[in-house]
């Protein structure tokens, strides 16, 4: 069977659950081994390999959280998480590996691959894609964006708790058509730290969400459960959101312009996995997102710092948001 996310065909050699089946007859675009590696690595294992990323979290004993190398001049990248789980990728981003230790269940293991490593997989195809949960307002699509710890994906539960679709969390994979850009749909969880569940419960009330399985530490929102809603379809991206700092101010949450000449270079700084990509991607990056910030206005958010206050940043964001239809509209046409 064939399932789809980011707008990708996937086949793997086992269910993988959070992933949809294909709804129309899709081609593979992407093949996935779980439980083993390719069997030529091996005979790598002894020959150089360069370090061409390491995370810059660190745990308490200097050790990145995610660590890769290149293979075999560059055809192959390694993935290893600190945790002992690891992935082999190909250069087009058409295979897929993966194990994990005994310790560990294949549902710690979906976790990174349904986000990071798709999202890797995506940038080696060609994809430009942004560091965001992306969420359904009529029909068009907003994204969130921020750095890590910003809180997109609470965000983005809290507008699911209003009945709003979820496309995407953590990775928004875009295409263009048209002259518009538009959101390819992931899959139907959100990853929720303690802490957002925590917040969650008592401003949205009650929502499926799934305690962490085997020892993951997150929680998962199922936006296939009663109460909330997946966005299975692509849509035109109308907004672009950027989660800045936390204020005390009364009036927070603030919506504020990100002025024409300041887009391209926020766009930037809110991609995912810059470190993948050489200098023709990087141009190639930087003319999409050029385009992108000439058609879709992008706006940064200061939410208050009580976290209380998240329906009113929802409220905040939408607002905003449906004051922007009509510019965005004749913006695409034009």
């Amino acid at each position: 069977m064939i399932c789809a996310a980011y707008g990708l065909g996937i086949e793997a050699d086992r269910p993988v659950p959070g992933l949809l089946p294909a709804r129309a007859p899709l081609r593979v675009d992407v093949r996935v081994s779980f439980g083993q590696m390719p069997p030529w690595l091996d005979a790598l294992r002894d020959a150089p390999q360069p370090v061409w990323y390491e995370s810059p979290h660190r745990d308490e004993h200097g050790e990145p959280g995610l660590t890769g190398w290149s293979l075999a001049g560059g055809r192959h990248f390694r993935l290893r998480y600190r945790d002992g789980t690891e992935f082999v990728v190909d250069r087009p981003g058409s295979r897929v590996w993966a194990t994990w230790p005994p310790a560990l269940t294949p549902d710690d293991t979906l976790s990174y691959f349904l986000g990071p490593v798709l999202g890797i997989v995506l940038r080696l195809r060609g994809v430009v894609c942004l560091q965001a949960s992306v969420v359904a307002a009529g029909d068009q699509a907003l994204s969130l964006v921020g750095h890590a710890g910003a809180g997109k994906s609470t965000t983005a539960a809290a507008f699911a708790a209003r009945g709003h679709p979820v496309l995407s969390d953590d990775v928004a994979a875009l295409a263009e058509q048209d002259g518009a850009f538009l959101v390819q749909p992931a899959y139907p969880r959100l990853r929720l730290s303690p802490d957002s569940v925590e917040i969650l419960a008592a401003v949205a009330g009650p929502l499926p969400i799934l305690s962490p399985p085997g020892t993951s530490s997150r929680y998962r929102l199922d936006l296939m459960s009663e109460g909330c809603r997946f966005q299975a379809e692509r849509l035109p991206l109308g907004a672009v959101y950027v989660l800045g700092e936390r204020r005390a101010d009364p009036a927070a949450p603030v919506v504020e312009e990100v002025a024409t000449r300041d887009a391209l270079m926020t766009l930037v700084a809110n991609t995912f996995a810059t470190h993948l990509i050489d200098g023709a991607m990087r141009a190639r990056e930087f003319a999409v997102l050029g385009r992108l910030a000439g058609v879709v206005p992008v706006r940064r958010v200061h939410p208050h710092a009580d976290p209380r206050r998240l329906p009113r940043l929802c409220e905040a964001i939408l607002d905003d948001f449906q004051s922007l239809g009509a510019s965005v509209l004749s913006a695409v046409e034009g």
